[in-house]
C-alpha cells in the first residue's frame, strides 16, 4: 500500500473554493453550539446538520449526535 499524498488531496479537493465554504459552515455550527450548550456538553460529540447540507446553520437544521452516530449516517 503506498503512502497518502496529503499535498496533493489538499490541491484537488480541501483547496477548492466550494470545499472551503462547506468546512466554514461546519466550523460555524460548531461555534454557535458551544455558544448555546457550553464546550463540555459538546466534548467528544458531532454537529449534525439534519438536512446533510453544511451552508444552513439554521437553529432547526442544527443537532448534538454521537460521532458515531452522525458518521455513519450517510451509509
Amino acid at each position: 500500500m503506498s503512502e497518502r499524498n496529503y499535498r496533493k488531496e489538499y490541491d484537488n479537493y480541501h483547496k477548492k473554493p466550494e470545499q472551503r465554504r462547506r468546512n466554514d459552515g461546519r466550523k460555524k455550527a460548531r461555534r454557535l453550539m458551544i455558544k448555546k450548550h457550553g464546550k463540555a456538553k459538546l466534548a467528544g460529540k458531532d454537529i449534525d446538520h439534519a438536512d446533510r447540507n453544511p451552508r444552513n446553520n439554521a437553529k432547526s437544521n442544527l443537532r448534538i449526535q454521537s460521532k458515531k452516530a452522525n458518521r455513519g449516517r450517510n451509509k
